[in-house]
This record gives C-alpha cells, structure tokens and sequence, in this order.
C-alpha cells in the first residue's frame, strides 16, 4: 500500500487519462460442488473456498472484460483503457459499490441484493466520459452474523477485519509458519474460508455460476485430507494447472493440509500420511507436521487420562 500511494484511490494516478470506471461482476457459486456446510463439518475432508473450485478467475473474468471492451471499441471507436482483476493498486470494493453493484457488508465482502456475494468483480479503467450510476446502499441492517461465525475472529467489527487472522491470509498471503495459536481454529480449511459469506441471509439469492470454467475440478470440492497431503509435487502441478490454488505452491499447499490434518481425527490413514512426510524436505512442512503429531499425542494423553 505503501509502495502505491496515492495511486489506489487516484484511478487517474493510475493509468493517466482515466475519467470512468466501469466495474462488473461474475458469479462463481459452484452448483456442482458438495455441499459446502457438509464439506466443512466433515474433518476427514480438506475444505477449499468455493470460488477456488474451478479455473482461476483472473484468467476468465479479465478475458471477459477484455472482451467487453472490444465490444465498445466495435460499437464506438477507439478508447483508452487497461482491464484490472486483482491486478493492480484498485479499490475495487468501493468502485463497484459506487457503480451500484453492492454494498460492503459487514464482513468486508461486497452483497448483491440480487446475487448475494458469491461474484468476483473486475474493472475497466477508460478515458470514456460515461454517465456515473448511483451507489448502492446498505441493507445488512441489524444482522451481524458474520462476524460471530468467523473462526478466528477477523471481523473485528463491522467493516473492519483484521487480516492477519484471517484464514484466507493465512492459507493463501502467508508464506511462513502459521501462527500456532490460530492453528486449531482452522480446522479442515485448507485453501481459502467462506465461514462469513455462508451464514449470509442474502446468499439466499446467490445465482449459480453460468461460466463452464467454475465446474468443479479433480474432486477438490469433497476430497479426504490423507489422499490429497499424498499428492507429488508433479500431480500437485498437474491437478492445479489452470486454478488459483496453483499460486500457493506446493510447499504451502502440504503446510496447510498437515494442520487440517493435525485438527482431523488420529485414524490410522492420518497418522500414516502424517509419518509419511515427517522428514519432509521442506523445513516449513516438518514443523507443521511435528505440531500435527503433536495434537494426536496430546489429545490421546487427554482421552487416556480421563
């Protein structure tokens, strides 16, 4: 943030010319996917963030708005313009707030009235003078139930998280040690977390992703955590090419299953996949499976000793 400065919330800064943002939206709630409630209360399943299920979005939605503005360019002549999807210093909350597509929740994710908030958003920075819409309002009234249902209390309070418990951060931003006191709150959430939008009354309205590319791949909605903490680094590859799970990293990727697994049940298919990556390569990987094994024998003491 600091690097960019000004240029976040100075679109002009940013790409010099512009004088609009045109911003939109693409849903992505995986109606092919296992229950997602079912998938989270299981604790032999690795639980990945839904919108992570299918091809990486920055490839499809800045494909999209690529395409969009070809469209105008067709229709109108030539523009200036630069396509954004996460990809560079965008308020793109705000933005799409102020072009009417939602209000910021509570939880900090942006709602729909008309498709809760299971959509990623994308812009199109332009030098087009277009008529600017109105902003959306705000309708989370009295509900709060996203900030009590965040398992290690992000949400500090409303509209204000706190990044660096967010499980999201932690599986997907963090590049060393997951701080061991967040670590049991985790639970089987290995890529991602979507606690807050879950309980969200207005996902009641969530429409099923229309693009093909968000279909659920290689299983990843529903699959056990021994099988996938026994993938190579080359089937890692090879089952990720193509998703945002990719950017991780394989190290990563074994780091947040050994403490998925260290919070599933000691069953012998655990224990074994545990012990099978105890002398791992990775110094990162060693020492989440040591705290891993760790839990089992601390919870086979407790149970022994009641």
């Amino acid at each position: 943030m600091a690097k960019h400065g000004t240029r976040r919330t100075r679109p002009d800064e940013l790409v010099p010319g512009t004088v609009r943002v045109l911003s939109a939206r693409m849903n992505y709630w995986p109606e092919d996917a296992h229950d997602a409630i079912d998938a989270l209360a299981d604790p032999q399943l690795g639980y990945v963030s839904r919108y992570a299920l299918g091809r990486d979005y920055h490839k499809v939605l800045r494909n999209a708005l690529q395409g969009l503005s070809d469209d105008i360019i067709e229709r109108i002549g030539p523009m200036g313009y630069r396509v954004f999807v996460d990809s560079g210093p965008v308020l793109e909350k705000a933005l799409a707030r102020n072009a009417g597509i939602g209000w910021i929740g509570k939880h900090t994710n942006l709602i729909a009235r008309d498709a809760g908030s299971y959509f990623f958003i994308g812009e199109i920075l332009t030098d087009l003078p277009l008529p600017i819409d109105e902003p959306a309002s705000a309708h989370c009234g009295s509900c709060s139930a996203c900030i009590p249902v965040c398992p290690t209390g992000a949400i500090t309070a409303p509209q204000q998280l706190d990044a660096r418990r967010c499980i999201s951060y932690l599986t997907i931003e963090l590049h060393g040690a997951i701080p061991t006191e967040l670590r049991r709150m985790m639970g089987n959430r290995i890529y991602g977390c979507d606690d807050c939008q879950l309980v969200c009354p207005w996902n009641k309205f969530a429409r099923a992703a229309a693009h093909p590319d968000f279909k659920t791949r290689h299983k990843l909605d529903a699959s056990r955590l021994s099988e996938l903490f026994a993938w190579t680094e080359a089937e890692f590859l090879e089952r990720t090419e193509g998703s945002a799970i990719r950017r991780i990293g394989y190290e990563r990727w074994l780091r947040n299953i050994a403490v998925a697994l260290g919070n599933a049940p000691a069953t012998s298919a655990n224990k074994e996949a545990l012990a099978a990556r105890a002398d791992d390569s990775s110094a990162l990987v060693r020492e989440h499976v040591g705290w891993a094994l760790e839990e089992y024998a601390h919870r086979s003491l407790a149970q022994s000793g009641s």
